[in-house]
């Protein structure tokens, strides 16, 4: 019998989830969550932390949330803040742990993370990494990591040629008891940001999340079988403002409060019963594109950053984050961003169009500004996409947005500018 740390990080739940499975059930499990307290502090020259205050507050209930489940099954959770792998590598020394367990991140930092742990543990204990959250798993890419194709589309056509997606296991019913006297529990959130602690959405969102795994379910049930808007998901996907059309699932996919294979079964148990078609087609078609990024990111490492080192901001980039551009598409963008820490896809590539290709801003800061803001911040999604939209790195490709055309198209009564920027928009076009 051995006694066993589970380190969670994206991966807050317990349905399909690699890290709460085993061949031989442990004498023990201590199950760990550490905020790390770099997130914490300023990223320089930005005056912004790594974790906005949306962001942290999902997370704080996400754990909560988490708790509450692993309690149910005679289990708990401990939260600690600090630097992760120091954190880890105590807890392991303190308790006599034979094996920690943790997810296969695509992050650069979170794969350093582990390897120092790894070398602070040595011999004396096994730490054993999985795969987790995705469609696909290292075994079952039809390619070695390093050959990840340098577009989405010859990746997709060579997985779509022959892949098999595994069905998404069970939550375990029960779990090994915590390890005697160990510690459990974790600070409130508002000793840990009182910002975060205060923060609410704006009510203009017209949408509401809440951390956890329960939460992320009732989305996705909501989304397919009670709303049956998954059926126009190509149709809708492009819109601004609105509850449903978007499946609106980022923020729980990013924190791992849900997997992308609980996601692809409820669609294909859709479509047995409604009948696929191009929409439900396209959720999985989004799911693979998320995959995508993660294999890629594992492939670039550190090199997805571009440089963490960030250039100083200029007076042009406060004005796009503070939605002070006069361009009211935009502007309207940058503040439901601020306010809510979420933003649709076709904004979210309008806004930064617009700072690289039209302010020639750093799409570095760009990045880095989303990262604070958004609830989904995902780092393979965020820092992939705002490359390819630059076209820097594996697809070098250009790529322009026309804002003006593009408000035209999706915004053509000027609502949405409207709902988030009335003074810009009644003012009329900027630069």
């Amino acid at each position: 019998m051995s006694r066993m740390l589970v380190w969670l990080r994206s991966d807050l739940r317990l349905a399909d989830n690699p890290l709460f499975h085993f061949s031989t059930s442990p004498e023990s499990l201590l199950c760990v969550f550490v905020l790390d307290d770099a997130w914490l502090d300023p990223l320089p020259g930005l005056e912004a932390s790594r974790i906005g205050s949306a962001r942290l507050r999902f997370l704080w209930e996400s754990l909560i949330a988490l708790r509450g489940e692993l309690l149910k099954r005679g289990s708990d959770l401990l939260v600690r803040i600090g630097t992760p792998a120091e954190a880890v590598a105590e807890l392991a020394e303190t308790h006599d742990i034979d094996e920690v367990r943790v997810r296969a991140d695509a992050g650069w930092e979170e794969r350093q993370a582990s390897v120092r742990l790894a070398e602070r543990l040595g011999k004396q204990v096994t730490l054993t990494c999985h795969d987790g959250g995705t469609l696909l798993d290292e075994t079952s890419l039809p390619m070695e990591v390093e050959d990840i194709p340098a577009s989405f589309s010859a990746f997709r056509r060579k997985v779509e040629r022959r892949w098999t997606i595994p069905v998404a296991a069970p939550a375990p019913v029960t779990l090994p008891g915590w390890p005697a006297n160990a510690p459990r529990g974790f600070p409130s959130l508002g000793k840990v940001c009182d910002r975060a602690a205060a923060w609410a959405p704006d009510a203009r969102a017209g949408f509401a999340f809440a951390g956890g795994e329960a939460s992320a379910r009732a989305r996705l049930e909501h989304y397919l079988w009670e709303s049956g808007a998954v059926a126009d998901y190509k149709q809708t996907r492009n819109g601004l403002a609105g509850a449903d059309f978007s499946t609106r699932l980022s923020p729980w996919l990013a924190h791992g409060c849900l997997s992308a294979r609980q996601v692809h079964d409820e669609v294909r148990a859709w479509e047995a019963r409604h009948g696929a078609n191009e929409s439900s087609y396209w959720v999985i078609f989004e799911l693979l594109w998320r995959d995508y990024f993660h294999w890629a990111a594992r492939q670039e490492g550190a090199s997805l950053f571009g440089g963490r080192e960030l250039p100083a901001p200029d007076e042009d980039f406060r004005a796009w984050c503070d939605g002070r551009t006069g361009v009211p598409f935009v502007d309207a963008a940058m503040r439901e961003l601020s306010a809510t820490g979420w933003l649709s896809n076709r904004a979210r590539q309008n806004a930064a169009s617009f700072l690289v290709r039209h302010l020639s801003g750093d799409w570095r800061l760009g990045a880095a500004w989303f990262e604070h803001c958004l609830i989904d911040y995902d780092v393979a999604s965020n820092w992939g996409n705002w490359r390819y939209l630059a076209g820097v790195g594996r697809d070098a490709r250009p790529r322009a947005l026309d804002v003006h055309d593009q408000a035209g198209r999706y915004d053509p009564d000027g609502n949405y500018a409207a709902l988030w920027a009335p003074a810009v928009a009644a003012h009329g076009e900027g630069p």
